[in-house]
C-alpha cells in the first residue's frame, strides 16, 4: 500500500506541475476537503477546491513543488515538499503584487478513500512566506 501511496503522491505533484485544474482537481472525492491551517481556510467539495487552486495558479503562474518524502498507511498519507514560485497576482485585494519569488517547506496531511484524497490539510509557515514575497505583516484572517 505504502508504494501506491507514494506513487499517487507523485503523480499528484506531476499534476501541479501541469497547471490543469481539472487533472490536480481529478485526485479528490466529490465531497473532500482542502484545509490551509496556516491561513485557517477550508475548502469544501470540488467547486471551492477548483476555484482555490484556480486562484494559486493565477497568484502564482510559476508554482512548483519539489517533493522532500511521502509516506502513508492505509487511508492516511503525510508528504513534505517545498512550494516554490513567484507573486505575480493577487486575488485578495488587499495584499499588494511583490513580483518576489518563494521558497517554503510545507507539510501536507492527506486522507483517502478509494485511491482519491478525501481531505488534504496543508501545514507552512506563513511568516516565512510572507517575509520572502515582501509582505512581511501578517495576513490576519484573509479569506483566500
Amino acid at each position: 500500500m505504502a508504494k501506491d501511496i507514494k506513487k499517487m503522491m507523485e503523480d499528484y505533484i506531476l499534476a501541479w506541475h501541469s497547471h490543469d485544474v481539472n487533472k490536480i482537481v481529478s485526485f479528490f472525492t466529490d465531497d473532500c476537503i482542502f484545509e490551509d491551517v496556516a491561513l485557517e481556510t477550508a475548502h469544501r467539495g470540488k467547486k471551492e477546491i477548483t476555484a482555490f487552486i484556480s486562484m494559486l495558479l493565477i497568484d502564482f503562474p510559476d508554482i512548483n513543488f519539489e517533493l522532500k518524502s511521502v509516506f502513508g498507511v492505509g487511508d492516511c498519507a503525510c508528504m513534505e515538499w517545498v512550494w516554490q514560485g513567484t507573486h505575480m497576482h493577487s486575488s485578495v485585494p488587499t495584499i499588494p503584487v511583490t513580483g518576489k519569488p518563494f521558497s517554503v517547506r510545507e507539510a501536507c496531511v492527506f486522507q483517502l478513500r478509494d485511491g482519491k484524497i478525501s481531505r488534504q490539510s496543508d501545514y507552512c509557515n506563513m511568516t516565512t512566506f510572507l517575509e520572502q514575497v515582501g509582505l512581511g505583516y501578517k495576513l490576519g484572517k484573509a479569506k483566500i
